[in-house]
């Protein structure tokens, strides 16, 4: 079993920075595949990035891809999202996710943290 608790979330201008923090306990998420998710009112929950928690490779969205950056510290066993130039249509609901490397389902997801972009 893995928790997933996230943080970091909050309120900022537009070109703004934010950085999220997802603290996994259960397991080493080393073993895993953990990503950043996001929902927007009335829109669908959307990937963000990923990282494997084995190799540190990392990959994003489009929309997100030279502005946010996803890192791991296995030692704190955390994940982290450091968003930058920040835009209103990022505003949503930010999840982390994890699951195994062997499934493409997602077994653990975090209660989420909001983040409110203002023009």
């Amino acid at each position: 079993q893995v928790q997933l608790v996230e943080s970091g979330g909050g309120s900022v201008q537009a070109g703004g920075s934010l950085r999220l923090s997802c603290a996994a306990s259960g397991r080493t998420f080393s073993s895993y595949t953990m990503s950043w998710f996001r929902q927007a009112p009335g829109k669908d929950r959307e990937f963000v990035a990923r990282i494997n928690g084995n190799t540190g490779t990392t990959g994003y969205s489009d929309s997100v891809r030279g502005r946010f950056t996803m890192s791991g510290d296995n030692a704190k066993n955390t994940v982290y999202l450091q968003m930058n130039s920040l835009k209103p249509e990022d505003t949503a609901v930010y999840y982390c996710a994890a699951r195994r490397m062997s499934t493409v389902l997602y077994d653990y997801w975090g209660q989420g943290t909001q983040v409110t972009v203002s023009s």
